[in-house]
């Protein structure tokens, strides 16, 4: 399969779960629809970013993968032959939580989960109360539309990473994330894009849109939506998405452009890792 029509979306905090996994059903139909063959939802797309505060009442929004959100996403996942990433805030063992994506094949099959690896603790950006760093690696999953890996929200300022899912052939990588303004602004706009031109494939870029004020009061982060996909030479793919509407973001993907461009540049064949001595030191 060469062309992809891939699908991404971003949506604000309804105020409970259960409505939030309503409207990604909702819009997962929709896409589905429109023809998309995957889509990945933001970051803990069924709650509030609850990183902005250390509280343990948000230790209710854990759930065992697989267990009833993922089930619930399988079956729809077979009822639309459709790829879905579905990031979940995962319990693995009493009081062992991740921040993880698990990724669900056009079959319904649960093909696996990834943890993610790196773990801010900043204002605004407490996660390190609620989640331990990822220690699955950087899996890459043969979809029925393609090969997908995730990458999650902070990791994405990690080069290292990236060049992992290039590494074990990876031809696109999906980044949910929740996202706010201040320092982030600059690098959203020139981070992803440089990590597909770096590791020549697709990454697709969603970000949470609005500020969840009843949550958390007038402090909370406020995200600023702009979710977008770049193509493995580092150009977006259609339009960058509004910064305050809930939306889902439809692009066509020509993966066989990867191996236009690698064979362009051979990024992978001049690479020198015998010479990277600092790269993996603690």
């Amino acid at each position: 399969m060469s062309i992809v029509r891939a699908a991404i979306t971003q949506v604000a905090w309804t105020g409970d779960k259960e409505s939030m996994i309503v409207r990604h059903e909702e819009l997962a139909r929709e896409a589905a629809a429109q023809g998309a063959q995957i889509i990945g939802f933001q970051e803990l797309f069924y709650g509030p970013y609850f990183g902005a505060v250390q509280d343990q009442k948000y230790y209710e929004y854990v759930e065992s993968v697989p267990g009833p959100t993922t089930e619930r996403f399988q079956a729809l996942a077979r009822e639309l032959n459709l790829v879905i990433v579905l990031p979940i805030y995962e319990v693995a063992n009493e009081g062992e939580y991740y921040n993880t994506a698990a990724v669900i094949d056009a079959d319904g099959t649960l093909l696996g989960t990834y943890r993610k690896h790196h773990i801010p603790h900043l204002p605004s950006f407490q996660e390190k109360f609620y989640f331990r760093p990822g220690n699955l690696g950087y899996p890459v999953f043969d979809t029925a539309v393609g090969r997908v890996g995730v990458y999650i929200c902070y990791d994405r300022h990690f080069p290292e990473g990236w060049r992992e899912f290039g590494l074990n052939n990876a031809q696109i990588v999906f980044n949910p994330s929740a996202t706010k303004p201040g320092l982030s602004n600059r690098l959203w706009e020139i981070e992803q894009p440089a990590a597909a031109a770096a590791n020549q494939y697709f990454v697709a870029a969603s970000n949470r849109i609005g500020q969840e004020v009843d949550e958390f009061g007038p402090d909370a982060p406020h995200f600023y939506g702009s979710s977008y996909f770049v193509d493995p030479r580092g150009n977006f793919v259609g339009d960058i998405a509004s910064k305050d509407k809930q939306e889902i973001v439809i692009r066509d993907l020509d993966l066989g452009a990867i191996t236009a461009v690698r064979n362009d540049w051979q990024f992978y064949r001049d690479r020198r890792p015998e010479s990277y001595t600092r790269t993996t030191q603690p």
